[in-house]
């Protein structure tokens, strides 16, 4: 009998901000094949009977680690009823979730795509900055900061955001922040416009540093900033010193 494929979002690391219909399926899977950022809480609530595989993978790791991923969820949807692929954040937002469905469709695997709240935005809101604001930003684009290394050229346009959104939300972005902050600035970016960087995001560890297009990258270099981390441009920046809400 065949199974079905889970393709879950766990949230962005607060394990209270995870959905209740993935705990409803979490709890009752056969298999559970997990990232690398899911919450240990939230691995606490796999049955003991299941099985719990881990899968993630790091910025850098072999690309061929993806295709043993693939291939472990159709093996075990031929014998399993109930199979979840646990993500960290959003399983379609930079989460590799479409081509793990494209995969899943090709071999006539059933599935269903959870959503989860994506890193970008918890860690926005838990920061206090809104990513959008009537005053200062009516728009807000979510890129990479690492593309794929087989694409021909590079998509992002660095020097076209730069006058073409208000707020910037980058993804898996920390090691190119200085070549991202110099192209901006190249594009016509005032070298003013404020930037936060926030690492482990939501969680008790969350850590922010802020500054601007034109110095951030020595302030996070000084303050040892590591991944998982979350880079915000644009002026909503600035309202985190009078929304900030969480207690330091």
């Amino acid at each position: 009998m065949t199974g079905k494929v889970f393709l879950v979002g766990a949230g962005p690391g607060d394990p209270n901000l995870i959905t209740l219909r993935a705990v409803e399926l979490i709890k009752k899977a056969d298999v559970v094949l997990y990232d690398r950022l899911v919450s240990k809480k939230i691995l606490t609530m796999i049955p003991k009977k299941s099985t719990a595989i881990y899968v993630g993978r790091a910025v850098g790791d072999d690309y061929k680690h993806q295709d043993s991923t693939n291939d472990l969820m159709v093996k075990y949807a031929k014998t399993k009823r109930c199979v979840v692929r646990l993500k960290g954040g959003d399983p379609i937002m930079f989460g590799r979730g479409g081509e793990e469905a494209e995969y899943l469709k090709k071999h006539k695997i059933k599935f269903e795509i959870v959503p989860g709240i994506t890193s970008g935005i918890g860690s926005a809101t838990y920061a206090g900055i809104p990513l959008t604001h009537r005053k200062f930003a009516s728009s807000v684009v979510f890129v990479t900061g690492h593309e794929d290394f087989e694409k021909s050229k590079e998509a992002v346009r660095w020097k076209k955001l730069a006058k073409s959104t208000d707020t910037i939300v980058v993804m898996m972005g920390l090691s190119r922040l200085g070549i991202i902050c110099k192209q901006l600035s190249s594009g016509g970016m005032d070298k003013k416009t404020p930037v936060a960087v926030i690492q482990d995001g939501t969680t008790p560890k969350q850590k922010m540093i802020t500054g601007t297009i034109s110095n951030i990258a020595q302030k996070v270099k000084r303050s040892k900033i590591e991944p998982p981390s979350i880079i915000i441009i644009g002026k909503v920046v600035s309202l985190s010193k009078t929304i900030g809400w969480r207690k330091k």
